[in-house]
Parts: structure tokens; sequence; C-alpha cells
């Protein structure tokens, strides 16, 4: 099916989402330290920009060209009530490379959840043994009530289709990162969002972070059924940007700098016979890059892919394109991550201070 409409850009008249940009934009920039990550409301460009730029100083000590153990002693407790495996493990990663230990409990069933233990009493207890946590839940607001409760800093890993911060941060950093190679910025982008923008939630955070930016233009690529919340489309208008919606995957993808790709959040449907109506609709491979894409045009994708052959939204083909940028997105969640960590608990300026050669042979330090 293929077609496009526009959405104009001006003034909205939806007072609340025009509060809410206000509030994205005007508000005083935060105060990293001791502070809980939920959403990415919280930030201004000025803090987006603080952590891009701790998350640069961070490459030595991620590409393990040198160790750092600033956060000797202190105690990271993972707690992942939903399936993940690069947000669990980075964050854990993350933690680990600048000296400091990590505690995992990655299901409800092992946890004190299964015998009716409250989100409140978790968060005291858990906050009594931790200096920071790193909570995904798959109840929209449980990470911001837990952390209510918690006596130490809590980040937001995912709270069900709500939001994810961090991924949506590492996302921007990745945008930033591979247009600056073309000397373009992030103000004047054009981004194709594909595939299951309803459910998403790097989708929705990302979304909420280009609002902190100028001149973006959207091209809004799913079925009719999933497409972005109306709330997410209104704060995009209010912040001018342009949107424009289609249906068409190859009149979609033309003339936009960043393609980026999701996958049908299966999880969230009410079953998966209707989940797997909206698996592989859109299906991107090489052939199909090359006949409608620019030849610079960065290949995103949140991660996991489905690569089950009825899926497939990103074909195994691509995977010598250069422009394919998945895997330097999850090497660049660790930078992000070890910034949360470092501007929370405020060592950023102490990192060096503490740091040695690295003394065992490494891939990442010779390739």
């Amino acid at each position: 099916m293929q077609g496009s409409s526009a959405i104009s850009t001006g003034t909205a008249t939806h007072s609340p989402i025009v509060s809410t940009l206000n509030e994205l934009r005007g508000r005083q920039r935060l105060n990293f330290v001791g502070s809980h990550i939920i959403s990415v409301d919280q930030f201004d460009r000025s803090a987006a920009d603080r952590i891009f730029e701790v998350a640069d100083k961070m490459q030595p000590y991620a590409m393990r060209q040198r160790i750092t153990q600033v956060l000797q002693g202190a105690i990271l407790s993972n707690m992942f009530f939903e399936p993940s495996t690069r947000t669990r493990v980075s964050f854990g990663s993350a933690f680990n490379l600048l000296g400091g230990e990590v505690r995992e409990t990655s299901e409800a069933k092992t946890s004190s959840f299964a015998k009716g233990e409250s989100l409140y009493d978790t968060a005291r207890v858990l906050s009594g043994y931790s200096d920071v946590i790193v909570m995904r839940h798959p109840e929209p607001g449980s990470v911001a009530k837990f952390a209510e409760a918690s006596r130490v800093p809590v980040i937001n890993g995912g709270d069900g289709p709500n939001e994810h911060p961090s991924q949506a941060l590492l996302d921007l950093y990745t945008m930033r990162t591979e247009i600056a190679a073309h000397g373009q910025s992030l103000d004047g982008l054009s981004i194709a969002l594909i595939g299951d923008l309803r459910f998403g939630r790097a989708v929705h955070s990302l979304c909420k972070l280009l609002c902190l930016y100028d001149n973006i233009r959207l091209h809004s690529i799913s079925p009719a059924e999933l497409v972005l919340p109306q709330e997410i489309i209104d704060l995009l208008k209010t912040a001018g940007h342009d949107v424009i919606e289609y249906t068409d995957m190859a009149d979609g993808i033309r003339g936009v700098d960043i393609l980026y790709v999701t996958r049908t959040q299966e999880e969230r449907f009410p079953s998966q016979q209707e989940a797997d109506r909206y698996r592989g609709l859109f299906r991107l491979n090489q052939a199909i890059y090359t006949q409608n894409c620019e030849p610079n045009t960065v290949i995103m994708h949140p991660l996991p892919r489905d690569s089950r052959a009825q899926a497939q939204e990103l074909d195994d083909d691509l995977n010598q394109n250069p422009n394919l940028a998945i895997f330097r997105q999850t090497d660049n969640g660790m930078l992000i991550r070890m910034a949360l960590f470092a501007l929370i608990l405020d060592v950023v300026d102490e990192v060096d201070n503490h740091a040695k050669p690295v003394t065992w042979f490494t891939a990442k330090r010779h390739r």
C-alpha cells in the first residue's frame, strides 16, 4: 500500500503538549549528582550535550586502552524483571569498567516480588545494599515509583511500553557520531522511523530528545495500526519539526540521513497471533537500500533485530554495508552508561586519576 500524508508544523493548540515541550527545552540544567534518571523529560539540550561530552572521554576505557578503578568498592544492583541482553549486560559491563561491582536480579520469580513484596519495600531493602540501581520492569511508571522509595540513585532500564532513556541517549549519540563524519550536526537532521512505532519505547524516548534540537524532518513509516502515538506527534509538531507519515517503505526511506528500523514489539500485543500480523511487513535489504537511499544513509536499529525467516526487518545481506551502524550503536551504549554512572556518582573528574595501563592482551586495543 502506497501513500503518505504530511502533518503540518506550526503552533499546536494542545496545551499539555506545549507545556511538556517548554519543560523539555526550558528546564534548569540537570544536576546529575545523586539524581535518578527516569525519563528523557529530565534533560535539556545542555544536559544531553554534557552526557555526550563525558561519553567521549570514556573511549579509552571502553576500548581497553586504559583501566580505571574510580568506582572501586561501589555496588550496582541490576534489577531486570523483563528479558534483556544488551541493556542488562552493558550496564553491568559499564560499571565494571569503572571499577565497580555488580549484583544481578534477572527474574521476578527469583525475587521477593514472588512472595508479594511491594516495590516500596524492595526499594528500601535493595538500596541499602547498593550505591546505584538499574531497574527494568514491565509496568509503566513502576521504576519511578521504585525510585521514590530508594535511598540511592535509580536508572530506568525500561518500564514497559513507557520509556527507555539510556537507549534514546545512545541512539542520539550514535546519530551525532555517524553524521559528524559527513560534516553534519543533529540540527537539520532527516530521519526515517520504520516499523512498530506505537509500542516502541525507544522510539518514544528518542522523539522526545529530538525535540531539543532544531529543524528535524521525520518520516514515520508503519502500518496504520502501529503509528506513533498522537501525543508524540503533537510534541514533535510543537517543536517545529516536520512529520510525514508513510505506509510504503520505499517512498519513506528516500532522501533521509538516517534509517531507524524497529522490530515488532510482540510482547506488547494482546496475543501472539495479532503480533504475527505485523512481523516482516517492512524488510530492508541491500537491494532496497541501494535503489532508494543515498550512498551515505546510516542504518540503525535498537536491537534485537528479529532474524527469523518470517521477520528479518534488517536482512543479513546488509551486514557488510559500512553504513550499518547497529554494532557501533551497541558499543556506544557502553560509553553512555559509563557517562551516566560517572555523572551520577560524581567521579567524572577523578576517572583519569585512578587509571593505569591494560595488563592483558585485548583484541579491542589492537583492532
